[in-house]
């Protein structure tokens, strides 16, 4: 930008409370901010509110905010630990982490161009799996309370890292906000842990190394690693990343399936509440069964019987066509969602089995045996949830021949026309009279000496059956079955299951586990699953090395008084110059004084510093008193060569605010004045580099006052806006930046501090606040 641009004021609102946080998405017409409460509120540049997301819980704090690279996604992180996914499209969450720390920033990287890094690996087809797979049905049919992820993939956009920086020095990878790509610990690589602060932590732009800018003791360094596992795999990483995507979005909608069950199955045990389970419960063990069996081989009714079905046939129907409905829900929630879950799963690991053969490119990122054994685990799951559709028909049909016995037992105690088609075949008959006799099972027969030692025992009653509906209901407990399903003698295989084995401990064989319920089942292949993505995150972790240590400068001593630690002021941005193939860091190393560096990633390993300070230097003229006296607020790379500087006076008057300016420096007006040094193992800047003033730099900087003392910036090359907060964080001031010279109106010069009302100079005399230095 040339010392000719300019910025206009598009409008600025006093907000309804205190702003914490700012970010522009670099695409479209959105910026997004914190407030104190700990709500994320998303509006236009018109001052439009899209979408208005609440805090996450009671005195949660908005830490940082990021927007993925041109798409309506917006990374969240919160003090609690929580970071959250939120669509401003949907104006939903669309997935969220939990961090035991609280979080220092989240950030998304740039896109990864796969172009660039597929290297000699070909990454198959996004979403292939949709020509083999049947599309998952949504769950609001069954319940409305329950939303699934739309059926789109999990990855949204261009893939990308999403980098969470914990306050503990903890830094945590994702790809594609699904896969742990690595961790890294920096306190282990540093000299004094015991004064310890992080301030930023940055993926290069070519995706294989990681700046961090932190405090060791009392010095500024900024740390390099590098990572070969992500140099060398990040083709078989994007692909891994996606179908572990996939997964998660599997693993969710079976856990949503599983919470439908559980309410389908509570509807089927209210409706049965309704009438025959209180019945049930009116009368001592066993002699339910014995009384019906009484009442279908002999055709007698006693007289507790006979006053149970006083109910009417019409009603008696209507319970019956309940029931009937609720377990149909139930057939069809296991027989689609669950069972069309559960294959998809089972499709997504054996492709990850497959890519473990592929040592060549997944060695360091996939075990093949613990894929295979995963792939066991959800086969198991295939084999229970079939399991459980065999035991719901067989409740279906047991509920539907009770349901026509009861029915055609009213009609004949009540002396009226039976119709044909209730009349029960032999077969029937059978089958009612072995389903009446397990509506009770047999106890374990007690001594009658324990008896007459304990006549007064008030052990508790024994569990009563409800019609046989705890044989569907243990499945959905997390315990172990109490009536396991059945073995069936024409099973063959079975049969030389039991007789074999070594057939049992095969791993070519998927493992079917009788006593286990569903949810057991379903942790047990979800615990399988989290193994098989331990390798990665190893990998990766293990692979940083520091490959170079830059001292920038030195911090006074580490203050516990939150009162002395305005002592030091260290903020940063940070930019990726795909241009020039360098890294941009630009950070502050104390209130007047500003660092530059520009890594070169063209494999010369050099890196060129531009220092700055805005106190003018011994040989700068004619500056005008009020720019001698800043010190720095905020800074933001406005793009490859600007840097937006939020300053502030530091010699205001008693009784007056200090003045805020905005300024705009040039950075290749300033590329003349910086140095140029060869990455090593240690690199001391701050005994390397000279102090230059931006007063001194020909055309690099562009100064405009400000009303207001401001506090905050956040600025957008691509969409040429800029953004201050001002007035206790309260008041927010959005400026269109680069307007054509015929359209200006407020020229960004040293001069136009002078045209500056005083009135607006003395806002604050009258206002009871203490000045602030």
């Amino acid at each position: 930008m040339t010392q000719t641009s300019s910025m206009k004021l598009l409008g600025a609102r006093n907000m309804s409370c205190i702003v914490e946080r700012m970010e522009w998405n670099n695409k479209m017409d959105l910026i997004a901010y914190g407030t104190e409460k700990g709500e994320v509120v998303i509006q236009r540049l018109n001052w439009q509110k899209i979408v208005t997301f609440p805090t996450p819980g009671e005195d949660v704090r908005v830490r940082s905010l990021s927007w993925q690279m041109d798409e309506t996604l917006l990374a969240v992180g919160y003090s609690n630990g929580k970071v959250a996914l939120l669509d401003a499209e949907s104006e939903t969450i669309i997935s969220g982490l939990i961090y035991e720390d609280d979080i220092k920033k989240v950030y998304f990287s740039k896109a990864i161009n796969s172009q660039e890094n597929l290297g000699t690996y070909t990454c198959s087809a996004k979403d292939k799996h949709r020509r083999f797979l049947p599309k998952l049905q949504p769950l609001t049919n069954i319940d409305p309370c329950l939303k699934t992820l739309d059926q789109k993939s999990f990855p949204k956009g261009s893939p990308c890292f999403l980098v969470v920086i914990m306050r503990s020095g903890k830094v945590h990878l994702l790809l594609l906000g699904a896969l742990q790509a690595g961790s890294i610990d920096l306190t282990q690589h540093i000299l004094h842990p015991e004064q310890f602060d992080v301030y930023d932590v940055r993926l290069n732009g070519d995706f294989n190394a990681i700046y961090a800018l932190l405090r060791d003791g009392q010095e500024l360094k900024l740390l390099h690693f590098h990572n070969q596992v992500l140099q060398e795999c990040m083709a078989p990483m994007l692909e891994l990343a996606t179908h572990c995507a996939h997964i998660l979005e599997t693993k969710n909608y079976i856990n949503d399936t599983q919470q439908c069950l559980t309410e389908a199955w509570e509807t089927v045990q209210l409706e049965m509440d309704n009438k025959l389970t209180k019945y049930a419960n009116s009368q001592p063990y066993g002699l339910i069964s014995a009384h019906f069996l009484e009442l279908h081989v002999f055709g007698f009714a006693t007289f507790e019987v006979e006053e149970f079905l006083t109910l009417s046939e019409k009603g008696f129907k209507k319970i019956a066509n309940s029931v009937d409905l609720s377990l149909t829900n139930l057939q069809s929630l296991v027989f689609k969602q669950l069972n069309g879950s559960a294959i998809n799963m089972f499709y997504f690991l054996n492709t990850i089995a497959g890519f473990g053969r592929m040592s060549h490119f997944f060695e360091s990122l996939i075990s093949p045996d613990v894929a295979t054994e995963a792939m066991r685990a959800c086969g198991a799951f295939v084999l229970k949830v079939h399991e459980l559709q065999r035991t719901i028909d067989t409740l279906v049909y047991d509920m539907k021949l009770f349901h026509a016995w009861m029915i055609f037992t009213i009609l004949r105690l009540s002396h009226q026309e039976i119709p044909e088609d209730l009349v029960l075949t032999e077969e029937e008959n059978i089958a009612m009279a072995d389903f009446l006799c397990s509506m009770e099972p047999e106890l374990d027969d007690r001594s009658d000496d324990d008896d007459e030692l304990d006549p007064l025992s008030e052990s508790p009653p024994p569990a009563r059956s409800k019609f046989n509906l705890e044989r569907v209901g243990q499945y959905l407990d997390n315990a172990y079955l109490t009536q396991p399903y059945p073995k069936d003698p024409s099973q063959l295989w079975e049969e030389m299951v039991a007789e074999n084995e070594c057939l049992s401990h095969c791993k070519l064989f998927v493992p079917h586990d009788l006593n286990l319920s569903l949810v057991q089942q379903r942790d047990k292949m979800f615990n399988a699953i989290d193994a098989v993505f331990h390798k990665p995150t190893e990998s990766i972790s293990g692979s940083f090395k520091v490959s170079s240590t830059v001292i920038c400068n030195d911090l006074p001593p580490m203050e516990p008084d939150e009162g002395l630690k305005d002592r030091e002021f260290v903020t940063c941005s940070y930019y990726v110059n795909e241009v020039a193939r360098s890294d941009m860091l630009a950070c502050t190393i104390s209130w007047q004084e500003a660092m530059i560096l520009e890594f070169s990633r063209a494999g010369d390993g050099w890196v060129r510093c531009t220092r700055i300070k805005l106190e003018p230097g011994p040989f700068t003229t004619s500056v005008h008193e009020d720019f001698c006296y800043l010190r720095f607020v905020d800074l933001q790379f406005y793009n490859e060569s600007s840097l937006s500087i939020l300053a502030q006076s530091t010699n205001a008057a008693p009784g007056m605010r200090p003045h805020s300016f905005f300024v705009q420096f040039s950075l290749s007006a300033a590329r003349n004045q910086s140095t140029q040094h060869q990455m090593g193992p240690l690199v001391k800047l701050k005994e390397a580099t000279v102090t230059h003033s931006i007063h001194d730099i020909v055309d690099g900087a562009a100064f405009k006052g400000l009303d207001g003392l401001c506090d905050m910036l956040a600025v957008s090359g691509s969409r040429k806006v800029a953004t201050v907060l001002s007035d206790r964080k309260r008041k927010m001031t959005i400026f269109e930046m680069e307007i054509e010279e015929e359209e200006d109106d407020t020229e960004m010069s040293q001069a136009s501090f002078l045209d500056i009302s005083k009135e607006s100079v003395l806002a604050g005399v009258a206002d009871s606040e203490k000045p602030e230095a």
